[in-house]
């Protein structure tokens, strides 16, 4: 996976990566632990950081979708694809949503996956809370998924056609109650306009303009 990670607020901008049946194995889940590639000079978000403060880490990128060897699955659980996450929400239908995905791919698709924060402040166990360990780590408000489906092949940017199938999803950072992900579901052009970002550039821009402002329906 690649991640813009935000030094100031201790969680990613952004984590993006790819997953068709060839990421998927039957490796044991790992630790959480510091990211080595975080500058020295930067504080190292740690998991003793998320103890005692009612959110769960959240990881971006799934444990689940990096699993056919123990370093691919141990690089997953760095840090820097960690958020603050009511626990409501990432065992709920967060992760309902990355097991459909991970559904998608045992039926033969290959996707390409963005997700991450937006926002400040979350409702944990312990209540509400902007951040924590000295404001060193930022807990969002929203967290959000957009994901391509492809059938799985190869020259993968010459098959997105104005068909291609685009989920996105934007969800509240608390306590719920929650409905199924699906109820969740928005264009991806709405995260788009909410995360200032611009989803699948290499894509043509006619095709671009059609796959984006479809809140899927599937």
């Amino acid at each position: 996976f690649v991640t813009s990670y935000n030094r100031d607020r201790g969680i990613p901008n952004w984590v993006s990566w790819e997953v068709d049946a060839s990421w998927l194995g039957s490796a044991t889940r790992g630790a959480f632990q510091p990211d080595p590639l975080v500058p020295t000079q930067w504080y190292h978000v740690s998991t003793d950081d998320y103890t005692n403060t009612g959110f769960d880490r959240g990881h971006m990128c799934p444990s689940a979708d990096r699993t056919v060897t123990e370093l691919d699955n141990d690089s997953v659980f760095f840090m820097t694809n960690i958020v603050p996450q009511s626990g409501t929400l990432n065992s709920g239908q967060w992760e309902s949503l990355e097991s459909y995905c991970r559904t998608l791919v045992n039926s033969g698709n290959k996707l390409y996956i963005y997700s991450g924060p937006y926002g400040e402040g979350g409702t944990g166990i312990y209540g509400y809370m902007t951040s924590f360990t000295g404001n060193k780590v930022t807990v969002p408000a929203k967290t959000w998924k957009v994901i391509m489906v492809l059938p799985a092949g190869t020259n993968d940017l010459s098959r997105v056609t104005t068909s291609t199938r685009c989920i996105a999803v934007i969800m509240n950072n608390d306590q719920g109650p929650f409905s199924s992900w699906q109820s969740y579901r928005v264009s991806v052009d709405s995260v788009e306009a909410l995360t200032g970002l611009d989803f699948f550039s290499n894509v043509p821009v006619g095709i671009q303009a059609v796959i984006e402002a479809v809140v899927d329906n599937q």
